[in-house]
C-alpha cells in the first residue's frame, strides 16, 4: 500500500503544533511558540488566523516541505455545535461559525480555519478535523443541570481520550467498543471521562466552570460566591469569565501557569504550593469516583494522561484514591498531532468516512 502524506494542525492557547507523517509514522514534528505579545495585541482568536498560519508556511518551507506534496490536511476542532463522534471536512458552515465565534472563543477554532487556506494547494484541496472538542455522546440524564434555564454541555479533549482510550484497548487485546474506561485528561484544562462501550456517556465542561480547577481554569465553584462576585460591580464580564478560564487555576494562586515552576516550590518545601497541587489531584480523583457511578462501577480501567500526567507525583496521588475502583494505567503527554494522522490515514484508506457538517 502507497506511502500517505498528512499534515496535522494542533493550535493551542500560546503554540501551535504541527506535524507532518508518512502515513503513521512521523517525520517532522515542530512546535511554534507564539510571542505573548503578539497574541495579546488581537482582539480574539479569529484575528489571529493569518499570523498563526504565516509562522506555520515559514516552518514547513524552513524544512524543505511543499504543500503540493501533502496528500491530506487534519486539524483539531473548534467549539461548534455538538456533533458525534468522527471525521469531519470543513465546509464553508463550519469556516463562518469558527470565525464568528460563535460558540466561543478558544485556540481550536483555528486549526479548521487554517487547515481549509493551507489545502487549497494541496491536491486533495479539502481540509479536515476528527473529534472536536464538542463531541457530544452524553447520556440524556448527564445533560440535566438541576434547572430548565441550565444545561451540562461537554466540552473535552475528544481527540485525545479517543485515541488514549483505543491505544490501552489495543494493549490488552481489546476492542474499545468491548471495554469501560474512566479517562482523566491533565493538563491546561482537566477533563474527566466515562467511556462505555465506545461512547463518552458522561463527561465535565473542561472549558466553562466544570469540574477540577487545572493550570488555567477554576472548574467548579461556590455558586452563591459566583452570584455574589457578579453583582459587586467590581470587575467587568469579561474579568469574571477570564477568572473561570485563562485566569483561574494555578494561574489565580501563583500568577503563572507554568506548572514545573510551582511544583520546585512545592519540592522545596513551600507548603502551599504542595496544597494546591494536592487539591487539583484531590479534586480530579473525585470526579474519576463520581464517573465510576456513570459506569456503575463496572470499570475495566482508570487512564491518566495530558501534560501533567508526566508528574508521578500528581499521578501517584490519584492512584492511591482510586485504585478500589479499577487498574490505573498512566499514558503521559497528549499526542493528538498522532491521533490526527491516524484519523486522516483511515480517511485516506476507506475505512472511514468523513461526516458532513451541516
Amino acid at each position: 500500500m502507497g506511502k500517505f502524506c498528512i499534515l496535522t494542525v494542533n493550535p493551542g492557547s500560546t503554540s501551535t503544533k504541527i506535524g507532518i507523517f508518512c502515513d503513521e509514522k512521523p517525520v517532522f514534528i515542530k512546535k511554534i511558540v507564539h510571542d505573548a505579545n503578539t497574541l495579546n495585541s488581537f482582539s480574539c482568536v479569529a484575528e489571529q488566523y493569518e499570523y498563526r498560519k504565516n509562522a506555520i508556511v515559514e516552518e514547513l518551507a524552513s524544512a524543505k516541505f511543499s504543500l503540493s506534496d501533502i496528500d491530506l490536511i487534519m486539524a483539531r476542532g473548534g467549539l461548534l455545535r455538538p456533533v458525534i463522534s468522527g471525521i469531519y471536512e470543513v465546509s464553508d458552515r463550519m469556516i463562518n461559525e469558527l470565525s464568528a465565534g460563535l460558540r466561543g472563543e478558544h485556540a481550536s477554532n483555528l486549526g479548521g480555519l487554517i487547515a481549509a487556506d493551507l489545502a487549497k494547494q494541496t491536491s486533495v484541496g479539502k481540509a479536515y478535523i476528527a473529534d472536536p472538542v464538542v463531541v457530544d455522546e452524553m447520556q440524556d440524564v448527564a445533560k440535566i443541570a438541576g434547572h430548565p434555564e441550565f444545561k451540562r454541555i461537554p466540552i473535552f479533549h475528544a481527540l485525545n481520550q479517543k485515541a488514549i482510550a483505543r491505544k490501552h484497548a489495543a494493549s490488552i487485546n481489546r476492542a474499545y467498543e468491548d471495554i469501560n474506561l474512566i479517562i482523566a485528561h491533565i493538563g491546561g484544562g482537566v477533563s474527566i471521562g466515562a467511556h462505555c462501550r465506545g461512547k463518552v456517556i458522561d463527561v465535565n465542561n473542561a472549558l466553562y466552570g466544570d469540574g477540577p480547577f487545572s493550570p488555567e481554569r477554576s472548574g467548579s465553584l461556590p455558586a452563591k460566591q459566583v452570584v455574589d462576585i457578579c453583582f459587586s460591580y467590581k470587575y467587568s464580564r469579561e474579568k469574571i469569565e477570564k477568572m473561570l478560564a485563562g485566569e483561574g487555576g494555578l494561574v489565580a494562586y501563583f500568577d503563572t501557569s507554568d506548572y514545573s515552576e510551582i511544583r520546585t516550590k512545592a519540592e522545596n518545601g513551600d507548603r502551599q504550593s504542595q496544597l494546591i497541587l494536592d487539591a487539583m489531584a484531590y479534586q480530579t480523583a473525585k470526579y474519576i469516583g463520581a464517573m465510576a457511578t456513570a459506569l456503575k462501577g463496572d470499570v475495566d480501567a482508570i487512564l491518566i494522561t495530558g501534560g501533567i500526567a508526566n508528574d508521578p507525583h500528581i499521578c501517584n496521588y490519584i492512584r492511591e484514591m482510586v485504585e478500589f475502583i479499577a487498574p490505573v494505567a498512566v499514558y503521559p503527554g497528549e499526542d493528538e498531532l498522532s491521533a490526527l494522522a491516524h484519523n486522516g490515514l483511515m480517511l485516506l484508506r476507506g475505512i472511514m468516512q468523513a461526516n458532513p457538517y451541516e
